[in-house]
């Protein structure tokens, strides 16, 4: 069984045009993902989804560099992109993450999955729940991605893989993997200039020290520099209209 971290990527973002490509102390925030997700103990590979258009081409080339596989597909039906991505790579399990969570914590990406596959007889979906903006993963298997490809027909449920899917819990089982405590008011994703200030600073503050440093080391800085939350706290979510 192949689990796949497929992590969609383009430099065409509408509040902060090429954000995945910016670079704080010398390195780009994809790399920091790319670096973060390779320490999970329950991936077995990584896929830069990004499109065929030529602005996208320094995604291409960073992967390259990295000895990343990746694909080019649609810019606009993401779920097409995916569905060829895990298609082209033989994917059984699908692990999507998008490419504006730079300080995404493995543990957590290996807790979705653990609970996944502990539970493949029961759940058809998983994400997490009450996780800082940031930390999101959604795990499901190729069946149900080729299910949603082929029964999708809305723009939103193109455009943002998944929406078909836990829009429809008739159809499908969906299983959560919930915070403890309710974190969801932290936004440590890159959507907007002050989104990209504040990763700045908690990559600059943790990384010279500790390149490993966990979602615990985080809320720890949070508790220790409270009006950090203040820099983006006004930062509305893009609803599900957004192409990520």
């Amino acid at each position: 069984m192949k689990v796949a971290a497929i992590i969609q990527a383009r430099m065409g973002s509408t509040r902060l045009p090429g954000k995945v490509l910016k670079k704080v102390l010398g390195k780009t925030l994809l790399e920091y993902q790319i670096e973060r997700v390779k320490r999970s103990k329950t991936i077995d590979e990584i896929i830069i989804a990004t499109t065929t258009k030529e602005s996208d081409n320094p995604i291409v080339q960073l992967c390259q560099q990295l000895s990343i596989p990746y694909y080019r597909g649609s810019e606009e039906d993401v779920l097409l992109r995916y569905y060829e991505a895990a298609t082209e790579f033989n994917v059984d399990v699908v692990v999507r993450l998008t490419s504006d969570c730079p300080v995404i914590d493995p543990k957590v990406i290996d807790k979705v999955i653990t609970y996944y596959v502990n539970n493949r007889s029961k759940y058809d979906y998983v994400s997490n729940s009450s996780y800082p903006r940031g930390m999101d993963t959604e795990v499901f298997s190729f069946r149900v991605l080729e299910e949603a490809y082929h029964k999708a027909v809305e723009q939103y449920e193109r455009e943002h893989v998944t929406p078909f899917i836990y829009l429809n819990p008739d159809i499908y089982n969906l299983g959560k993997v919930v915070c403890i405590t309710d974190m969801s008011h932290y936004r440590w994703t890159v959507d907007t200039p002050e989104d990209f200030k504040l990763i700045q600073k908690i990559i600059t503050t943790l990384y010279p020290f500790n390149n490993e440093f966990t979602m615990e080391d985080i809320l720890e800085l949070f508790e220790k520099n409270p009006e950090w939350l203040e820099i983006n706290s006004h930062i509305k979510q893009k609803g599900i209209f957004k192409i990520s």
